[in-house]
């Protein structure tokens, strides 16, 4: 436990802020006056910094890779990785998938850094002991024992749900977040993401052989991938229970297939309906999106489908959405063609499906594009990185 111990960092992430001067200080008032300013205004102007604290764990003690929460390092301006013996290194954010809410930095160091043996959470037993190391409050390399008391949760975070959780009843507080969680012989089996409010002894970890395939993605391409199938997917409802003669709701249809697309490739068809990837049920569409990213481009996925009455699986080889394919997929989504003209801020749009959603709600040919949710439009090939990256989302915010 004491080399894991040692592969634990504190990570502290710092933010500029801007205070609101007291536009009375200069005025002569008495002191009771004051004071009762001084409780709305700040007296210093000018910009301080707001300190926010979470844990993280060595992965690659050679190359300086650490796995912690997307959560712990967003919207910073910079980023200080403490290490257990004191040292202190200034991090790079290697990548960040809020999906997962995991994150990837890195430090440099002459020497080779502790690390983490990543363990096999596919092996996890509800009841086994498990040990959880962070920052709590800050403070540094806490150690707390607990059971795996759940897997394979589901939580509801706002408008985003995250699936495939650990639950632990290990006590979890504020700047544990992005700490490992360990087996009884220290191998990490996940990463310490959230606890629930309204409950004690409730907290959750995602597992470890998720995060790896998304540590792989962030560093390889500084985001997750998400392999495409070229499937388009529908929710079982009565009807089409009753017309494709169905036992069950359970299960997505499938109601467009992409040419030259994995899927069409691997002979699947409209009206076939999906009912597992691999060994993983496939209850509606929304399963299907959230078991497709728990995987790699390249892989081959074994989807159990019903055609015709009749159970089989076919095997389907992903890879990455084609690029080129971006702006036909645009114009499906948005019913825009965009150009770029010369020191021109953003992208123009150069031509417009009267009938889109755009076009009702009041965007026309001419208007500048500058963002597609958090992606700033610069170049044609920033537009078309942006659609193939958010091209499964259900909404989009454009600037």
């Amino acid at each position: 436990m004491e080399k894991v111990s040692a592969a634990v960092v504190n990570i502290s992430s710092e933010v500029d802020v801007y205070n609101r001067a007291n536009p009375f200080a200069s005025r002569r008032f008495n002191r009771n006056f004051d004071d009762f300013f001084k409780d709305f205004f700040d007296q210093n102007r000018g910009r301080s910094k707001k300190v926010s604290l979470g844990s993280g764990v060595i992965i690659d003690g050679k190359r300086g890779y650490i796995l912690t929460n997307a959560h712990v390092v967003e919207k910073t301006s910079h980023i200080t990785v403490s290490l257990n013996d004191k040292r202190e290194f200034v991090a790079q954010l290697v990548g960040a998938d809020p999906e997962s809410d995991l994150a990837v930095l890195q430090i440099k160091s002459k020497d080779h850094l502790p690390s983490v043996t990543m363990g096999n959470s596919d092996d996890i037993m509800i009841g086994e002991t498990i040990i959880a190391i962070g920052n709590p409050f800050g403070f540094s390399n806490t150690v707390s024992t607990g059971v795996v008391s759940a897997v394979n949760r589901s939580v509801n975070a706002g408008n985003r749900v995250f699936r495939n959780f650990i639950q632990i009843d290990a006590p979890i507080n504020p700047g544990n977040s992005g700490g490992p969680l360990l087996n009884i012989v220290g191998d990490l089996i996940g990463i310490n993401t959230a606890i629930y409010a309204s409950a004690q002894g409730i907290g959750f970890a995602i597992p470890v052989n998720r995060a790896r395939r998304i540590v792989s993605n962030l560093i390889k391409y500084g985001e997750v991938v998400v392999p495409w199938t070229g499937l388009d997917l529908q929710d079982i409802d009565r009807n089409i229970a009753e017309y494709l003669q169905l036992k069950s709701m359970a299960g997505a249809v499938v109601t467009g297939i992409e040419d030259n697309s994995p899927a069409e490739r691997a002979g699947l068809r409209k009206w076939d309906v999906v009912t597992a990837v691999n060994r993983d049920k496939v209850q509606d569409s929304q399963d299907f999106d959230a078991i497709l990213k728990n995987h790699s481009v390249g892989d081959v996925l074994g989807l159990q489908i019903i055609r015709g009455g009749k159970t089989m699986v076919i095997k389907v080889a992903t890879r990455a959405f084609p690029v080129e394919n971006a702006g036909q997929l645009a114009e499906t989504i948005f019913g825009i063609k965009v150009s770029k003209k010369e020191r021109q801020k953003g992208l123009t749009i150069s031509e417009m499906d009267q009938k889109s959603y755009l076009f009702r709600i009041g965007v026309r040919p001419g208007d500048n594009l500058c963002q597609i949710n958090d992606y700033t439009l610069e170049t044609l090939d920033d537009y078309r990185k942006a659609i193939v990256k958010y091209r499964n989302n259900a909404s989009f915010v454009l600037l």
